[in-house]
Parts: structure tokens; C-alpha cells; sequence
């Protein structure tokens, strides 16, 4: 399997919240989740920058990690 070097932010929000009404309050979700973690926070900040529109492959397995999903399971969502 191969996994992209960056993933769009809106990609991995239309999988991990399908039910959400629009990117937005899905990336508002996302956001959340990881604010009420701090040390995933600072774990993702540790990884690299966080840019504006994407995560790098290490933070998208931190946040994977977080929510108990292989990277497997996300492939398939």
C-alpha cells in the first residue's frame, strides 16, 4: 500500500467523520479532538510543521494512532 507523502486535511475529515454536515464543522471536529489531547497536540507539532491544508504521512499515523484506526481501516473508509 502506498501512502501519499502529504494528505490533503479535507481528505482524512470526509473519512474519519462521513456523517458530518459540511468539511468545515468536520474540520472543526477534527480540531477539537486533537485540542482535548495534548499530547497528541504536541506530538503532531513534533512531527513537522502543520500546514495549512495538509499533514505529512508521520502525523497522519499519529492522529490514526489516536482514533485506534490502522492505516489499513483508513484506506478502506
Amino acid at each position: 500500500m502506498i501512502v501519499r507523502r502529504t494528505i490533503l486535511k479535507q481528505d482524512i475529515v470526509k473519512k474519519l467523520y462521513p456523517n458530518s454536515i459540511s468539511i468545515r464543522s468536520a474540520m472543526q471536529q477534527l480540531r477539537r479532538d486533537i485540542d482535548i489531547c495534548h499530547a497528541l497536540k504536541e506530538r503532531i507539532e513534533d512531527a513537522g510543521r502543520t500546514r495549512c491544508h495538509y499533514y505529512n504521512r508521520q502525523q497522519l499515523l499519529l492522529i490514526l494512532e489516536h482514533f485506534s484506526i490502522s492505516l489499513e481501516e483508513f484506506e478502506q473508509l
